[in-house]
This record gives structure tokens, C-alpha cells and sequence, in this order.
């Protein structure tokens, strides 16, 4: 079993970042005698708060071109979301359509199409593609809570470059190339 050389936390096995502060895993990393330190995998380099913001950008246009024109039909149908939750803040119909968007392209591809734009990608602490339920409880946070999720993010781990949301999924972004 390794250990984080900065808060002492257990670290999982093949761990590129520290789970609990977010630290960088060297070589040198603390071992539990007769226990061999975890390196970490050449190449992963985070992406850059900016560069997520321009992805999260161009999502979020071409998802509201899309509801957009899905409400011309809303109004043509008359259609309407009765009993809808709207006392829930931040919760409503379009934060479930960013919600479903983010959570298919990232638990398929890694990336949505602003992420495969900027040539950057959603993988687990390890560097591992994430699994849908990974992809699913980080989506939250940018569908639902962006706000209090970057701010948490920027606040708690600055140095890993997580939302709150990526933290509790175990998810980074990094660069693809």
C-alpha cells in the first residue's frame, strides 16, 4: 500500500493524483515496508481551467441551439412539463437535457463535443476511461450546481484542477495529446 507524500492518505493502486488532497504521485511516494512505491504513467498533463471553459461553452450552445429548436415545437404542441420541480434550484428541464448530453458523451467517448474540440478528455485518477457512473456524478455538477461546484473545485483542489463533482467521482481532465 502507497501513501500521499503530502497529506498521508492511502492511495488506490495505480493512482496518478491523490484522491483526498489532490497531490501529484511521485516516486517517492511513502510505502508500508516491503511495499514498492507507485510511480506515476508518463504524458498525463491536466487541462487548464480555460480550456475547459471554452469546451463547456461550445456544449452549452450547441445543446441551447438544440433546445431552442426543440421549444419551437414545445410551443407549436403546446406541450407542457406539469408537476415539473421548479421549486428545485437550478433544477429544470434543460439542466436534464445538459445533465443526459454530458453524461452519454463522457461515459461513451470521454468527451463531449466541445472536450473533442479543445483535444481535451474526462478520465479517472488512474488515467482509466470513466464508466457511466463516474460520468453521471460528475455531469451533476456542471448540469445542476456549476457555480458552487467550480468554486468548491478552485478553493479544495487547486492543484489537481477538479470541480467538486470530479472529486467526487474520482474524474480529471487532462489533455488528450
Amino acid at each position: 500500500m502507497t501513501y500521499c507524500v503530502k497529506c498521508g492518505s492511502a492511495l488506490p493502486e495505480e493512482a496518478r493524483y491523490c484522491p483526498v488532497c489532490g497531490a501529484m504521485v511521485v516516486a517517492e511516494t511513502i510505502a508500508v515496508p516491503a511495499a514498492k512505491p507507485k510511480a506515476i504513467a508518463a504524458g498525463l498533463k491536466l487541462a487548464f481551467w480555460g480550456e475547459r471553459f471554452v469546451a463547456w461553452l461550445i456544449d452549452v450552445i450547441i445543446i441551447g441551439v438544440t433546445i431552442g429548436i426543440l421549444n419551437l415545437f414545445n410551443l407549436l404542441a403546446s406541450f407542457s412539463l406539469a408537476g415539473w420541480p421548479n421549486w428545485i434550484p437550478f433544477f429544470n428541464a434543460s439542466g436534464v437535457l445538459y445533465f443526459l448530453y454530458w453524461m452519454f458523451m463522457e461515459g461513451i467517448y470521454g468527451q463531449s463535443l466541445g472536450k473533442m474540440i479543445m483535444q481535451i478528455k474526462v478520465v479517472r485518477l488512474d488515467g482509466s476511461k470513466i464508466e457511466f457512473g463516474n460520468a453521471a456524478l460528475e455531469s451533476v455538477g456542471k448540469s445542476f450546481l456549476l457555480p458552487l461546484d467550480c468554486i468548491l473545485g478552485w478553493a479544495l483542489y487547486p492543484k489537481s484542477r477538479q470541480r467538486a463533482f470530479n472529486y467526487l467521482s474520482q474524474t480529471i481532465v487532462v489533455k488528450v495529446a
